[in-house]
């Protein structure tokens, strides 16, 4: 016998393959509307774009502005019973791609991937909401929960203007959806995260000429390589962390003593306690010569997203319902950051509900064309669940 579950999860998928081409025009909408991080005039363009269509949806929306990206939107229904808890889907509009990018990276649809920049990370998943909650209502499905949305535009620059808001939602949510794409091509959903941090080494040396009176300078340069070594030293991959220093820059000219040099390190972690622990060993470095000044700054700055009681129930749920839509999910740890490290310190979250795909950043970007229906429907199922729902 046919559960009243699996004949739901048919008729919203059957829904979603019904409306592709639909759903595939919108998300080349967003694609050609290229939103780089740092380009608040065109993450207006695409957030107006947004607010317009979920306006028409029946949605309320507030766009604040940011003051240095394009801000975020955040929208709600307009008809709500308020005695309904909240539950919060996340997604992001900016890329990491300049404008005009389209140019010598066109969209192309070969009829099993539709690549172009943006499309995997993360207009497939900003489309996604999008259908997923034009279907629920089309089918005049009832919610538990009331679907609250914020798109943020400066999610790849770290969500510095944006992540306060998304904590305040967060805190009053009862539980949190990431539109992140899933790792590799097999889907994976992300149940963790990895924290990241960023850290700035400044060392102050004396100047000599390099010449006449090298005995008399303090190299900047000589103690910044001791520095870097004590900062590899504290990578301990089996534990999942890594310090790694990117960027270095230094000295005046080659015949003098360097004055100044300068560190930037990037630091990963897979739970709290390691980068509490990680912070200290870094900003407890002290010189190793003489007439030199060592100067720290930096901290975690997206904590990891964990495996809590709410997220791994989250992920239950979620390969509970994809089974009924004939998907076999597998979870996994990401290295990257997201939206979901903040919203996980406060409510159950999954992350990784976009469309399966590849090339993240890189310019072989894409979504597979048959799994985006499919994700769409998870993430439709997904909000339609009742709190503990298996």
């Amino acid at each position: 016998m046919i559960s009243n579950t699996t004949n739901i999860a048919n008729g919203i998928l059957g829904q979603l393959k019904s409306q592709e081409q639909e759903m595939l025009s919108f998300l080349k909408e967003l694609v050609a509307l290229e939103s780089p991080s740092r380009n608040p005039e065109s993450q207006h363009r695409i957030l107006k774009f947004l607010e317009k269509e979920l306006n028409g949806m029946g949605f309320y929306t507030m766009h604040v502005h940011g003051k240095k990206t394009g801000g975020y939107l955040y929208a709600r229904p307009l008809k709500r019973d308020k005695r309904k808890p909240l539950q919060l889907m996340v997604g992001h509009c900016d890329t990491v791609w300049e404008l005009d990018t389209l140019a010598s990276m066109p969209l192309k649809d070969d009829g099993k991937t539709l690549s172009g920049p943006g499309v995997y990370d993360m207009k497939a998943g900003l489309t996604q909401i999008i259908f997923a909650l034009k279907t629920l209502d089309k089918m005049d499905l009832s919610l538990p929960l009331t679907p609250i949305i914020l798109i943020n535009s400066d999610e790849e620059i770290g969500s510095r203007e944006s992540k306060f808001a998304i904590a305040r939602l967060s805190k009053i949510s009862e539980r949190a959806y990431i539109m992140e794409p899933p790792l590799g091509l097999e889907g994976k959903l992300k149940t963790a995260r990895k924290g990241i941090g960023r850290f700035t080494i400044t060392v102050k040396g004396k100047a000599a000429h390099a010449g006449l009176d090298p005995d008399k300078g303090a190299s900047a340069i000589l103690e910044l390589s001791h520095q870097i070594q004590q900062l590899y030293a504290m990578n301990d991959f089996d534990k999942g962390i890594t310090v790694n220093v990117g960027m270095v820059q230094g000295g005046v000219s080659p015949n003098v003593v360097a004055p100044e040099s300068k560190a930037v390190v990037d630091v990963r972690v897979l739970n709290k306690k390691d980068g509490e622990e990680i912070t200290k060993r870094i900003l407890s470095l002290r010189p190793t010569m003489p007439e030199v000044e060592v100067h720290i700054e930096g901290r975690i700055g997206r904590p990891p997203m964990e495996h809590t009681k709410g997220n791994r129930m989250l992920w239950r749920l979620a390969k509970a319902k994809g089974s009924l839509l004939g998907l076999d999910l597998e979870e996994a740890t990401a290295g990257g950051g997201s939206d979901g490290n903040t919203t996980s310190l406060y409510t159950a979250t999954l992350d990784g509900l976009g469309t399966t795909g590849d090339g993240a950043h890189a310019r072989h970007e894409h979504i597979l064309l048959d799994e985006f229906p499919v994700r769409t429907a998870l993430l439709a199922l997904l909000i339609l669940a009742e709190t503990g729902d298996k």
